[in-house]
């Protein structure tokens, strides 16, 4: 009899066990198909899309540019540019083929007011930043502007100073940022060759009085600079291509 007692009593303890065993089994499965679950949330939230920068669209630049806005009171800069950025004197400068970040760059600066221009300030404030990327990619895909060199008198002058910068006055040489051509290097210094020498020169006057403050390392170079150094290497860059 006790034998069998003690018999029941393992029978019993093994029930148990199983018992125990059994509900583990299914709260491990649980915690497992709980871990298993829960990526679907990270999944969901990587669907979302995350808004990036406008993309350019040249066509709606070629729109603008030509005809403006007449309900957002955007004036079409055709007017003073000329066809595809080839404006006709030097009162206005010449954007064909100008690199895309630069002319973007230049908008944003006469919206913000850190390049003062009365007219070009007048125009941006009504520009949003997907009609500057749309302009500039229009301009940057037209054929570079060509110029000539009109100065015979001070040509030596303006290709010594764009070539080998002044040394005693700590002045480098132009083409080491605008390229011996001056086709400049995009997104970071603009085309110069065949640019109206009478606005070139007015920018470098702009630098060096401190009238146009987006560009330190112009306002730097230009404050260095004799107006007839400014107006020599002014002369020679129109003529460059």
């Amino acid at each position: 009899m006790r034998q069998t007692s003690q018999i029941s009593k393992f029978t019993s303890l093994r029930a148990g066990f199983a018992a125990l065993s059994i509900f583990a089994l299914i709260g491990v499965s649980g915690f497992v198909s709980a871990n298993e679950a829960a990526p679907a949330a990270p999944a969901a939230e990587a669907k979302a899309e995350v808004p990036g920068k406008p993309k350019a669209d040249a066509a709606a630049g070629e729109t603008l540019y030509s005809a403006g806005d007449a309900a957002r009171g955007v004036t079409a800069c055709i007017t003073c540019h000329g066809p595809k950025g080839q404006s006709a004197v030097g009162t206005w400068p010449k954007l064909s083929a100008q690199h895309a970040a630069y002319l973007t760059k230049q908008l944003k600066s006469f919206k913000e007011g850190t390049r003062p221009n009365p007219v070009m300030m007048g125009m941006a404030t009504s520009l949003t930043e997907q009609d500057m990327l749309n302009v500039s990619a229009f301009l940057a895909k037209q054929a570079p502007s060509q110029g000539v060199a009109q100065n015979k008198d001070t040509i030596e002058l303006g290709q010594s100073i764009y070539r080998g910068g002044i040394a005693s006055k700590g002045i480098p040489a132009c083409a080491a940022c605008h390229s011996p051509n001056g086709a400049g290097i995009p997104a970071q210094y603009p085309r110069l060759g065949g640019q109206w020498a009478d606005y070139s020169y007015a920018q470098l006057v702009a630098f060096s009085n401190g009238t146009r403050k987006n560009g330190p390392m112009m306002t730097a170079i230009a404050g260095k600079m004799s107006d007839l150094e400014m107006k020599a290497v002014a002369d020679y860059m129109a003529g460059l291509h």
